[in-house]
């Protein structure tokens, strides 16, 4: 069977939308609709590109290729290597997998236990059942469809919408008047909260997970591997659609109740607790946990995948219970530290994985230039490294005694004088920038080889 009955396939739909949605998709979009407030809709334009359809555009990119690895190899061999290590362990156990545990726990223990209640040992047994629970249905990548698709993704998306239904019966408030930046920039600013969920580079790792999915659904060849793929995809782009302009609701008329109240957990609580009270907080606790299973378990299965094919000699079931058993120890010590080293490493890895993802996409005939592809990820990593560099603030403020200092105000002045800086996004021009430089050498040195 190489075509999927429209119930697999929704299935399958179902599966992608619960592996991306965690916890920072149930908070960014209400605290989107708490600063945007009347503009609410016009930063939901924003978020669906960055949070929605690049997302899925990566997975289809990977479908596409057959792996990350393949993709990447666009660029170079070596360089593939290293970025799709990088990827897998920055998406993986160094920070995404840690936090499912952690925010889940902050959000579902807490609020049932007496004030001031040593959480420490408490923590541990709730992610020792986490992530012994995570491992085993991670045990069989080939089955999620069975766990996710069937079970988990339904029950989150029922929850949703009894919250949703509930301000739609209570309303607490109406829209408030758009906060800064929101009120001059709504479209761009979405798109930047969209940028942080970081599905962009999830969606990288879950392209492999699908496929597996599908060949345990009989379908093998690929043609109609990446078919039920882009159906897969435009299904979750729905779920996303539908349950992020719920939130973005639910997070706008929140703000204006709660008006000092900016991040969307503690909008969510607030309004959970106002509406339905009690229950609301045993609502929210499910949301939350099974949010952040099904990317738990989802991440596990993709980045095991992974790393058994680059070392066959350890069976993936081994790998599966690594990366469990090491994102339990860092989701009770250390996750500070350890974000603190990872986000700079996400900033760096987030704009060339957005720039692969696109240049997937490019006609036949601009794709067969392989320098496209080497000119604007070269410039993309680049800059990238330079932001980030800034940001840390690596380099010493400027002081007339210093002669190193010269070069440093220089150096701030530079990264900030290019177009987007100001908004997180200074490394798009040095992009393109870098695939038409790469255009240019690419025909240049075609004219110049001997012909025949």
């Amino acid at each position: 069977m190489n075509t999927l009955s429209w119930k697999h396939q929704l299935l399958v739909g179902f599966t992608l939308f619960s592996m991306f949605f965690g916890a920072g998709n149930l908070i960014f979009p209400p605290q989107l609709g708490a600063a945007a407030g009347s503009h609410t809709w016009y930063a939901m334009a924003g978020l669906s590109l960055s949070a929605i359809l690049l997302p899925i555009l990566g997975v289809i990119a990977v479908v596409r290729y057959g792996s990350l690895d393949a993709l990447a190899s666009q660029v170079h061999p070596t360089f593939s290597k290293i970025f799709t290590i990088l990827i897998y362990l920055s998406i993986g156990p160094c920070l995404a997998i840690p936090r499912t545990a952690s925010t889940s726990f902050e959000m579902a223990i807490p609020p049932f236990l007496p004030s001031g209640t040593p959480t420490t040992w408490i923590q541990l047994g709730y992610s020792l059942v986490f992530f012994l629970l995570a491992f085993l249905i991670a045990f069989n990548p080939e089955r999620l469809t069975s766990y996710l698709g069937r079970v988990l993704c339904p029950i989150l998306l029922v929850l949703i919408c009894i919250i949703f239904l509930g301000c739609l019966i209570h309303p607490l408030a109406s829209y408030a008047d758009p906060q800064p930046p929101y009120d001059f920039t709504p479209v761009i600013q979405g798109f930047l909260t969209g940028y942080q969920t970081m599905d962009a580079i999830a969606a990288l790792n879950f392209g492999t997970v699908i496929v597996l999915n599908l060949q345990t659904l009989g379908v093998h060849e690929s043609k109609p591997v990446l078919s039920a793929t882009v159906k897969a995809g435009l299904i979750a782009c729905i779920l996303f659609l539908l349950s992020y302009s719920m939130l973005a609701h639910i997070g706008a008329i929140s703000g204006a109740a709660f008006l000092e109240t900016s991040n969307g957990a503690t909008i969510l609580t607030r309004l959970v607790q106002q509406i339905f009270g009690y229950f609301g907080t045993i609502l929210l606790a499910l949301i939350f946990i099974i949010a952040c299973f099904n990317t738990c378990v989802g991440l596990i299965s993709c980045c095991s995948t992974y790393f058994h094919k680059l070392i066959p000699s350890l069976p993936y079931h081994i790998w599966a219970f690594l990366f469990a058993l090491l994102s339990m120890v860092i989701s009770n010590a250390g996750l500070t530290q350890i974000m603190a080293f990872s986000v700079p490493v996400l900033n760096i890895l987030y704009p060339p994985a957005i720039v692969l993802i696109l240049l997937s996409f490019l006609p036949r005939f601009l794709s067969s230039h392989r320098a496209i592809y080497v000119g604007s990820i070269s410039f993309t990593c680049l800059f990238s490294i330079l932001y980030t560099i800034q940001d840390l603030h690596a380099l010493a403020p400027f002081t007339p005694k210093h002669p190193i200092s010269h070069f440093t105000l220089l150096f701030h002045r530079f990264l900030n004088a290019i177009p987007l800086s100001d908004m997180g996004l200074g490394w798009v021009l040095p992009a393109m920038i870098g695939a038409l430089v790469g255009l240019a050498l690419s025909l240049i040195w075609s004219d110049l080889r001997p012909k025949g």
